[in-house]
Protein backbone atom coordinates (compact mmCIF):
# COMPACT_ATOMS: atom_id res chain seq x y z
CA UNK A 1 0.00 0.00 0.00
CA UNK A 2 1.30 3.45 -0.54
CA UNK A 3 2.91 4.74 2.46
CA UNK A 4 4.38 1.47 3.39
CA UNK A 5 1.26 0.71 4.98
CA UNK A 6 -0.01 -3.29 5.53
CA UNK A 7 -3.80 -4.55 5.67
CA UNK A 8 -4.32 -5.85 8.68
CA UNK A 9 -5.12 -9.74 8.27
CA UNK A 10 -9.04 -10.39 7.36
CA UNK A 11 -9.25 -6.35 6.95
CA UNK A 12 -11.36 -6.43 3.57
CA UNK A 13 -9.57 -4.49 0.66
CA UNK A 14 -11.37 -1.09 0.05
CA UNK A 15 -8.83 -0.80 -3.20
CA UNK A 16 -10.35 -4.01 -4.90
CA UNK A 17 -12.68 -3.43 -7.86
CA UNK A 18 -15.81 -5.63 -7.48
CA UNK A 19 -17.27 -6.99 -10.04
CA UNK A 20 -19.93 -4.87 -11.38
CA UNK A 21 -23.62 -5.15 -9.62
CA UNK A 22 -25.85 -6.08 -12.30
CA UNK A 23 -29.64 -6.58 -12.63
CA UNK A 24 -29.66 -10.36 -11.90
CA UNK A 25 -27.95 -9.39 -8.22
CA UNK A 26 -30.24 -6.76 -7.39
CA UNK A 27 -33.21 -8.63 -8.14
CA UNK A 28 -31.75 -11.62 -6.02
CA UNK A 29 -31.17 -9.55 -2.88
CA UNK A 30 -34.10 -7.52 -3.10
CA UNK A 31 -36.60 -11.02 -3.74
CA UNK A 32 -34.50 -12.20 -0.40
CA UNK A 33 -35.71 -8.48 1.55
CA UNK A 34 -39.05 -10.22 0.65
CA UNK A 35 -38.97 -12.13 4.35
CA UNK A 36 -39.75 -8.59 5.57
CA UNK A 37 -43.06 -8.76 4.43
CA UNK A 38 -43.59 -12.21 5.79
CA UNK A 39 -42.51 -10.94 9.13
CA UNK A 40 -44.82 -7.41 8.70
CA UNK A 41 -47.81 -9.41 7.63
CA UNK A 42 -47.55 -11.60 10.57
CA UNK A 43 -46.92 -8.52 12.97
CA UNK A 44 -49.73 -6.50 11.79
CA UNK A 45 -53.18 -9.22 10.93
CA UNK A 46 -53.82 -9.79 14.89
CA UNK A 47 -54.89 -6.62 15.59
CA UNK A 48 -57.81 -6.61 13.31
CA UNK A 49 -58.45 -10.63 13.75
CA UNK A 50 -58.85 -10.03 17.67
CA UNK A 51 -61.77 -7.33 16.90
CA UNK A 52 -63.76 -8.91 14.41
CA UNK A 53 -67.25 -10.09 15.37
CA UNK A 54 -67.22 -13.82 14.33
CA UNK A 55 -63.70 -14.02 15.94
CA UNK A 56 -64.99 -13.07 18.98
CA UNK A 57 -68.41 -15.15 18.91
CA UNK A 58 -65.97 -18.08 17.78
CA UNK A 59 -64.10 -17.75 20.68
CA UNK A 60 -66.36 -16.17 23.36
CA UNK A 61 -70.09 -17.46 22.60
CA UNK A 62 -72.48 -15.30 20.56
CA UNK A 63 -73.30 -13.05 23.39
CA UNK A 64 -69.67 -11.60 23.92
CA UNK A 65 -68.69 -7.93 22.38
CA UNK A 66 -65.09 -8.22 23.32
CA UNK A 67 -62.25 -10.82 24.20
CA UNK A 68 -61.13 -11.14 27.47
CA UNK A 69 -57.68 -9.33 28.18
CA UNK A 70 -55.86 -12.09 29.09
CA UNK A 71 -56.95 -14.06 26.06
CA UNK A 72 -55.51 -11.31 23.96
CA UNK A 73 -52.59 -11.12 25.68
CA UNK A 74 -52.32 -14.87 25.30
CA UNK A 75 -52.58 -15.29 21.44
CA UNK A 76 -50.32 -11.79 21.44
CA UNK A 77 -47.35 -12.99 23.02
CA UNK A 78 -47.35 -16.44 22.64
CA UNK A 79 -46.19 -16.11 18.33
CA UNK A 80 -43.24 -13.99 20.42
CA UNK A 81 -42.56 -17.11 22.88
CA UNK A 82 -41.84 -19.09 19.90
CA UNK A 83 -39.97 -16.43 17.86
CA UNK A 84 -37.68 -15.98 20.65
CA UNK A 85 -36.78 -19.15 20.94
CA UNK A 86 -36.65 -19.96 16.83
CA UNK A 87 -34.25 -17.45 16.42
CA UNK A 88 -31.76 -18.66 19.18
CA UNK A 89 -31.62 -21.57 17.79
CA UNK A 90 -31.79 -20.65 14.34
CA UNK A 91 -28.21 -19.55 14.40
CA UNK A 92 -26.74 -23.41 14.64
CA UNK A 93 -29.69 -24.38 12.35
CA UNK A 94 -27.96 -21.90 9.68
CA UNK A 95 -24.11 -23.08 10.27
CA UNK A 96 -25.39 -26.73 10.09
CA UNK A 97 -27.67 -26.61 7.49
CA UNK A 98 -27.06 -23.33 5.24
CA UNK A 99 -28.58 -19.81 5.43
CA UNK A 100 -30.94 -20.72 1.93
CA UNK A 101 -31.98 -24.11 4.08
CA UNK A 102 -32.40 -22.43 7.38
CA UNK A 103 -35.24 -20.00 6.26
CA UNK A 104 -36.71 -22.47 3.61
CA UNK A 105 -37.38 -24.94 6.44
CA UNK A 106 -38.70 -21.88 8.74
CA UNK A 107 -41.26 -20.81 6.10
CA UNK A 108 -42.50 -24.88 6.31
CA UNK A 109 -42.62 -24.46 10.02
CA UNK A 110 -44.22 -21.49 9.66
CA UNK A 111 -47.11 -22.89 7.02
CA UNK A 112 -48.19 -25.38 9.74
CA UNK A 113 -48.59 -22.74 12.36
CA UNK A 114 -50.83 -21.22 9.92
CA UNK A 115 -52.57 -24.34 9.16
CA UNK A 116 -53.43 -25.02 12.74
CA UNK A 117 -54.26 -21.42 12.93
CA UNK A 118 -56.66 -21.57 9.63
CA UNK A 119 -58.62 -24.36 10.40
CA UNK A 120 -59.06 -23.03 14.16
CA UNK A 121 -62.74 -23.15 15.82
CA UNK A 122 -61.21 -22.48 19.56
CA UNK A 123 -58.88 -20.30 21.57
CA UNK A 124 -56.72 -23.66 22.02
CA UNK A 125 -55.98 -24.59 18.40
CA UNK A 126 -54.98 -20.95 16.97
CA UNK A 127 -53.01 -20.37 20.14
CA UNK A 128 -51.01 -23.87 19.41
CA UNK A 129 -50.71 -22.48 15.82
CA UNK A 130 -49.01 -18.84 16.60
CA UNK A 131 -46.55 -21.07 18.94
CA UNK A 132 -45.82 -23.03 15.99
CA UNK A 133 -45.51 -20.61 13.41
CA UNK A 134 -43.60 -18.39 16.03
CA UNK A 135 -40.38 -20.90 15.74
CA UNK A 136 -40.83 -20.39 11.81
CA UNK A 137 -40.58 -16.73 11.87
CA UNK A 138 -37.67 -17.06 14.36
CA UNK A 139 -35.51 -19.08 11.83
CA UNK A 140 -37.18 -16.49 9.20
CA UNK A 141 -36.35 -13.36 10.87
CA UNK A 142 -32.97 -14.00 12.89
CA UNK A 143 -31.60 -15.71 9.38
CA UNK A 144 -32.53 -13.66 6.09
CA UNK A 145 -30.70 -10.84 7.38
CA UNK A 146 -27.56 -12.94 7.79
CA UNK A 147 -28.20 -14.25 4.25
CA UNK A 148 -29.01 -10.88 2.93
CA UNK A 149 -25.51 -9.53 3.79
CA UNK A 150 -23.62 -12.25 2.72
CA UNK A 151 -24.62 -12.38 -0.85
CA UNK A 152 -25.39 -8.62 -1.52
CA UNK A 153 -22.42 -6.88 -3.41
CA UNK A 154 -20.62 -4.75 -1.07
CA UNK A 155 -21.00 -1.30 -2.58
CA UNK A 156 -25.28 -1.64 -1.90
CA UNK A 157 -25.28 -4.30 0.62
CA UNK A 158 -26.29 -1.23 3.45
CA UNK A 159 -29.11 -0.15 1.16
CA UNK A 160 -30.35 -3.69 0.52
CA UNK A 161 -30.41 -4.96 3.90
CA UNK A 162 -32.56 -1.46 4.95
CA UNK A 163 -35.10 -1.99 2.18
CA UNK A 164 -35.64 -4.87 4.49
CA UNK A 165 -37.41 -3.06 7.56
CA UNK A 166 -39.49 -1.12 4.06
CA UNK A 167 -40.95 -4.71 3.54
CA UNK A 168 -42.13 -5.01 7.00
CA UNK A 169 -43.70 -1.38 6.79
CA UNK A 170 -45.33 -3.14 3.57
CA UNK A 171 -46.26 -6.29 5.52
CA UNK A 172 -48.01 -4.33 7.84
CA UNK A 173 -49.61 -2.20 5.50
CA UNK A 174 -51.02 -5.41 3.70
CA UNK A 175 -52.14 -6.88 7.06
CA UNK A 176 -54.27 -4.22 8.27
CA UNK A 177 -55.94 -3.63 3.71
CA UNK A 178 -57.12 -7.28 4.05
CA UNK A 179 -58.27 -6.90 7.92
CA UNK A 180 -60.09 -3.83 6.44
CA UNK A 181 -61.75 -5.63 3.35
CA UNK A 182 -62.92 -8.93 5.90
CA UNK A 183 -64.18 -7.68 8.84
CA UNK A 184 -67.30 -7.56 7.81
CA UNK A 185 -67.78 -11.04 6.79
CA UNK A 186 -70.51 -12.80 8.92
CA UNK A 187 -68.45 -16.00 7.95
CA UNK A 188 -65.64 -17.77 9.47
CA UNK A 189 -64.03 -16.24 6.29
CA UNK A 190 -63.42 -12.82 7.98
CA UNK A 191 -60.77 -14.06 10.38
CA UNK A 192 -59.41 -17.38 8.17
CA UNK A 193 -58.48 -15.27 5.01
CA UNK A 194 -56.36 -12.72 6.91
CA UNK A 195 -54.45 -15.76 8.58
CA UNK A 196 -54.99 -17.82 5.76
CA UNK A 197 -53.24 -15.53 3.10
CA UNK A 198 -49.42 -15.65 5.07
CA UNK A 199 -49.11 -19.14 3.68
CA UNK A 200 -48.78 -17.34 0.06
CA UNK A 201 -46.09 -15.23 1.76
CA UNK A 202 -44.27 -18.29 3.03
CA UNK A 203 -44.70 -20.23 0.05
CA UNK A 204 -43.17 -17.12 -2.42
CA UNK A 205 -40.11 -17.04 -0.38
CA UNK A 206 -39.71 -20.44 0.39
CA UNK A 207 -39.82 -21.10 -3.71
CA UNK A 208 -37.68 -18.10 -4.31
CA UNK A 209 -35.05 -19.01 -2.38
CA UNK A 210 -34.79 -22.86 -3.75
CA UNK A 211 -33.98 -20.98 -6.87
CA UNK A 212 -31.07 -18.80 -5.03
CA UNK A 213 -27.88 -20.16 -4.51
CA UNK A 214 -26.40 -20.63 -1.07
CA UNK A 215 -24.06 -18.09 0.64
CA UNK A 216 -20.52 -18.43 -0.64
CA UNK A 217 -19.42 -17.16 3.16
CA UNK A 218 -20.88 -20.77 4.41
CA UNK A 219 -19.49 -23.24 1.54
CA UNK A 220 -16.12 -21.37 2.84
CA UNK A 221 -16.74 -21.74 6.39
CA UNK A 222 -17.49 -25.82 5.46
CA UNK A 223 -13.83 -25.82 3.82
CA UNK A 224 -16.39 -26.46 0.31
CA UNK A 225 -14.28 -23.62 -1.87
CA UNK A 226 -15.14 -25.75 -5.22
CA UNK A 227 -19.09 -25.04 -4.42
CA UNK A 228 -18.29 -21.26 -2.81
CA UNK A 229 -16.76 -20.00 -6.15
CA UNK A 230 -19.62 -21.26 -8.26
CA UNK A 231 -21.99 -19.80 -5.68
CA UNK A 232 -20.56 -16.25 -5.66
CA UNK A 233 -20.13 -16.48 -9.78
CA UNK A 234 -23.60 -16.91 -9.87
CA UNK A 235 -24.51 -14.29 -7.57
CA UNK A 236 -22.31 -11.58 -9.66
CA UNK A 237 -23.42 -13.08 -12.73
CA UNK A 238 -19.49 -13.74 -13.49
CA UNK A 239 -17.65 -16.79 -15.06
CA UNK A 240 -16.18 -18.79 -12.54
CA UNK A 241 -12.63 -17.54 -14.04
CA UNK A 242 -13.10 -14.36 -13.35
CA UNK A 243 -10.77 -11.96 -11.48
CA UNK A 244 -13.40 -10.52 -9.85
CA UNK A 245 -14.68 -14.25 -8.49
CA UNK A 246 -10.88 -14.91 -7.31
CA UNK A 247 -10.35 -12.01 -5.45
CA UNK A 248 -13.36 -11.47 -3.77
CA UNK A 249 -13.79 -15.30 -2.87
CA UNK A 250 -9.89 -14.54 -1.49
CA UNK A 251 -11.31 -11.65 0.44
CA UNK A 252 -13.90 -13.98 1.71
CA UNK A 253 -11.27 -16.56 2.75
CA UNK A 254 -9.22 -14.49 4.15
CA UNK A 255 -11.88 -12.87 6.68
CA UNK A 256 -12.89 -16.29 7.72
CA UNK A 257 -9.37 -17.28 8.92
CA UNK A 258 -9.00 -13.98 10.61
CA UNK A 259 -12.50 -14.14 12.75
CA UNK A 260 -11.41 -18.24 13.71
CA UNK A 261 -8.07 -16.71 14.83
CA UNK A 262 -9.51 -14.15 17.27
CA UNK A 263 -12.47 -15.75 18.36
CA UNK A 264 -11.71 -18.16 21.05
CA UNK A 265 -11.89 -21.63 21.32
CA UNK A 266 -14.56 -23.44 23.01
CA UNK A 267 -17.32 -26.11 23.01
CA UNK A 268 -21.44 -25.01 22.37
CA UNK A 269 -22.22 -23.10 25.33
CA UNK A 270 -18.64 -21.44 25.59
CA UNK A 271 -19.56 -19.83 22.17
CA UNK A 272 -22.13 -18.22 23.01
CA UNK A 273 -20.93 -17.31 26.35
CA UNK A 274 -18.18 -15.38 24.28
CA UNK A 275 -20.85 -12.64 23.67
CA UNK A 276 -20.66 -11.42 26.74
CA UNK A 277 -16.66 -11.14 27.09
CA UNK A 278 -14.84 -8.19 27.55
CA UNK A 279 -15.17 -5.00 28.94
CA UNK A 280 -18.54 -2.25 28.44
CA UNK A 281 -16.11 0.61 27.77
CA UNK A 282 -13.79 -1.22 24.96
CA UNK A 283 -15.48 -0.66 21.74
CA UNK A 284 -14.51 -4.08 19.85
CA UNK A 285 -15.41 -6.21 23.13
CA UNK A 286 -18.02 -8.74 21.96
CA UNK A 287 -20.17 -7.28 25.26
CA UNK A 288 -20.42 -3.75 24.18
CA UNK A 289 -21.70 -5.25 20.89
CA UNK A 290 -24.08 -7.34 22.22
CA UNK A 291 -25.00 -4.74 24.40
CA UNK A 292 -25.50 -2.00 22.18
CA UNK A 293 -27.45 -4.36 20.06
CA UNK A 294 -29.98 -5.53 22.41
CA UNK A 295 -30.42 -1.72 24.44
CA UNK A 296 -30.95 -0.22 20.22
CA UNK A 297 -34.13 -3.09 19.94
CA UNK A 298 -35.07 -2.79 23.48
CA UNK A 299 -35.18 1.25 23.23
CA UNK A 300 -37.17 0.82 20.55
CA UNK A 301 -39.43 -1.23 22.03
CA UNK A 302 -40.52 1.28 25.05
CA UNK A 303 -41.60 3.80 21.99
CA UNK A 304 -44.62 1.59 22.17
CA UNK A 305 -45.15 0.98 18.91
CA UNK A 306 -46.37 -2.93 19.21
CA UNK A 307 -49.13 -2.00 21.23
CA UNK A 308 -50.35 0.23 18.38
CA UNK A 309 -49.62 -2.94 15.81
CA UNK A 310 -50.94 -5.83 18.18
CA UNK A 311 -53.57 -3.90 19.84
CA UNK A 312 -54.55 -0.65 18.00
CA UNK A 313 -57.93 -2.05 16.03
CA UNK A 314 -59.11 -3.36 20.09
CA UNK A 315 -58.42 -0.35 21.82
CA UNK A 316 -60.18 2.23 19.03
CA UNK A 317 -63.34 0.04 19.46
CA UNK A 318 -63.45 -0.03 23.45
CA UNK A 319 -62.46 3.64 22.98
CA UNK A 320 -66.17 3.97 21.72
CA UNK A 321 -65.40 7.42 19.79
CA UNK A 322 -64.26 5.85 16.85
CA UNK A 323 -66.41 4.86 14.22
CA UNK A 324 -64.55 2.64 12.22
CA UNK A 325 -61.23 1.58 14.08
CA UNK A 326 -59.96 -0.82 11.51
CA UNK A 327 -59.77 2.44 8.56
CA UNK A 328 -57.69 4.27 11.30
CA UNK A 329 -55.69 1.24 12.55
CA UNK A 330 -55.02 1.13 8.70
CA UNK A 331 -53.99 4.47 8.41
CA UNK A 332 -51.51 4.06 11.45
CA UNK A 333 -50.04 1.33 9.42
CA UNK A 334 -49.70 3.57 6.06
CA UNK A 335 -48.28 6.64 7.98
CA UNK A 336 -45.81 3.62 8.92
CA UNK A 337 -44.40 2.32 5.70
CA UNK A 338 -42.65 5.56 4.50
CA UNK A 339 -41.10 7.23 7.36
CA UNK A 340 -39.17 4.17 8.47
CA UNK A 341 -37.84 3.38 4.63
CA UNK A 342 -36.95 6.96 4.51
CA UNK A 343 -34.63 6.77 7.67
CA UNK A 344 -33.01 3.81 7.17
CA UNK A 345 -32.38 4.72 3.61
CA UNK A 346 -30.58 7.54 5.29
CA UNK A 347 -28.57 5.52 7.51
CA UNK A 348 -27.63 2.74 5.25
CA UNK A 349 -24.29 4.00 4.92
CA UNK A 350 -22.14 0.69 6.16
CA UNK A 351 -21.91 -1.58 3.31
CA UNK A 352 -19.39 -3.53 4.76
CA UNK A 353 -21.47 -5.16 7.32
CA UNK A 354 -21.42 -8.72 7.26
CA UNK A 355 -23.10 -10.79 11.03
CA UNK A 356 -21.84 -13.52 12.38
CA UNK A 357 -24.69 -16.67 12.37
CA UNK A 358 -23.84 -16.58 15.71
CA UNK A 359 -24.90 -12.60 16.64
CA UNK A 360 -27.48 -12.37 14.86
CA UNK A 361 -30.86 -11.59 16.15
CA UNK A 362 -34.41 -11.33 16.02
CA UNK A 363 -35.14 -7.73 13.82
CA UNK A 364 -37.41 -5.68 16.05
CA UNK A 365 -40.58 -5.74 15.00
CA UNK A 366 -41.62 -1.90 13.86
Amino acid sequence: MPGGGVLPAGAPDVSRVEAPVTLKAYLMCVFAAFGGIFFGYDSGYIAGVMGMEYFIHTIEGSYATVLPAWKKSLITSILSAGTFFGAIIAGDFADWLGRRTTVILGCAVFIVGVVLQTVSAGLGLIVAGRLVAGFGVGFVSAIIILYMSEIAPRKVRGAIVSGYQFCICIGLLLASAVNYATENRTDSGSYRIPIGLQMAWALILAGGLACLPESPRYYVRKGNLDRAVKALASLRDQPVESDYIRDELAEIVANHEYETSVVPEGNYFQAWANCFKGSLWSGSSYLRRTILGTSMQMMQQWTGCNFVFYFGTTFFQQLGTIQNPFLIRSAVARCSSGVPWAWSSANSLSPSWAPSSRTTTTPSRP
